[in-house]
């Protein structure tokens, strides 16, 4: 144990930020080759003792001497994979979806391997939060955790892994546990993303959440927050696809034996998968939480077109009066009250003007005006 002792420590950075800019983000493969692969390691006793190799060269080594690989790819095609597939014997169904992406997070353990699927997730930082803000972007990370080979597949821009890799490379005592160790590592890197982006969210939640609930707020712009809702709601419903299905393959990592899988590493699984339950938690309450904004919006919205509504109904029937009384004088009949009357014209537009005032002030006293 002692050993391990302090992996959680190792494999996270010192402090959480906002979003995951502490997180590389790299789209590119690695300078000195064209194909997919970033990286191919060989690690003896925890150490790195390979520069860089190809799979075949990697596994022979391995063979030979004891040790574990590490192949990291990026997007690799199927011509690039096929040679890594066959050299390790991993399933074709995993391959297939190691190169599809676009999978739903999730555990599979073949005879030879077990492949894991997570979904990474990037907070898109921006000035102003509006209808058509993307805030999450999504990525996925596949591994193929063998007894003497880790294989690890990247698509998307984020969740880069090269720092990952050269943080474990300087704890020896954690990777001489073999590749389990690496598959804890990316799994703990990749939640603690999730709680950076999650925090980062409640922020753009609290935003809107103030604007619809101020005064001049959503009232000012009849309703206008509604699409900046509405597009939280899909963005945390990206988010939740992303960490409601990981919630299974974490239990299973943490409680059961897996092949593969040191049990001195399983039990640090238990807090990845505390920290998944923790998150899918949150992203649940901000979809209730967003429910509750959008009808308050509506509501709002509503509230103010029926005021709107008064004060139009209003304003037409203080008008009606004069024009009522216009019209009877305007029909030309002879024989009409106070029609030829000196004071009669004066008399008729006082009563209008009378009529109008106290029509007016008991509208304002009924709140309509």
């Amino acid at each position: 144990m002692s050993m391990i002792r302090d992996l959680r420590a190792a494999v996270r950075p010192a402090a959480r930020q906002r979003s995951q800019s502490s997180l590389p983000y790299d789209t590119t493969r690695d300078p000195r080759t064209a194909s997919a692969v970033v990286d191919c390691a060989v690690y003896k006793n925890g150490r790195r003792v390979t520069d860089r190799l190809d799979s075949a060269e990697a596994m022979r080594k391995v063979r030979a001497e004891g040790g574990f690989a590490w192949i990291g790819l990026h997007e690799p095609t199927e011509a690039e994979f096929a040679g890594i597939a066959k050299e390790f014997g991993l399933h074709p169904l995993a391959v297939e979806d190691a190169i599809q992406a676009h999978q739903r997070p999730k555990l599979e353990p073949y005879d030879g391997s077990l492949f894991t699927v997570f979904k990474t997730l990037h907070y898109v930082e921006h000035a102003e939060l509006t209808a058509t803000s993307e805030i999450v972007e999504t990525g996925e990370v596949m591994c193929f955790t063998g007894r003497d080979f880790i294989i690890t597949v990247r698509h998307g821009g984020q969740g880069s892994l090269r720092s990952l890799r050269h943080r474990l490379e300087g704890d020896p005592e954690l990777l001489v546990k073999g590749p389990s160790a690496v598959l804890h590592a990316i799994a703990d890197q990749i939640v603690d993303s999730y709680i950076a982006v999650a925090d980062a969210v409640q922020d753009d939640i609290d935003e809107v959440e103030i604007d619809v609930f101020s005064p001049g707020g959503s009232r000012g712009r009849r309703g206008g927050d509604a699409g900046r809702v509405y597009q939280l709601k899909r963005e945390v419903l990206e988010f939740k696809r992303a960490v409601a299905p990981l919630l299974r393959p974490m239990q299973l990592l943490s409680e059961r034996p897996m092949r593969f899988v040191d049990s001195e590493i399983q039990k640090y699984f238990r807090d990845v998968a505390d920290h998944v339950a923790r998150v899918h938690e949150q992203v649940v309450s901000f979809d209730d939480l967003l429910n509750s904004i959008l009808q308050a919006n509506l509501a709002q919205a509503t509230v103010a077109q029926n005021e709107d509504m008064r004060k139009i109904t209003s304003w037409a029937a203080i008008f009606a009066v004069p024009t009522m009384i216009a019209g009877v004088y305007g029909m030309n009949f002879d024989y009409m009250p106070e029609l030829r009357w000196r004071y009669g014209y004066p008399m008729v537009i006082g009563a209008i003007f009378a009529i109008c005032a106290v029509m007016h002030r008991g509208f304002r006293r009924n709140g309509w005006l």
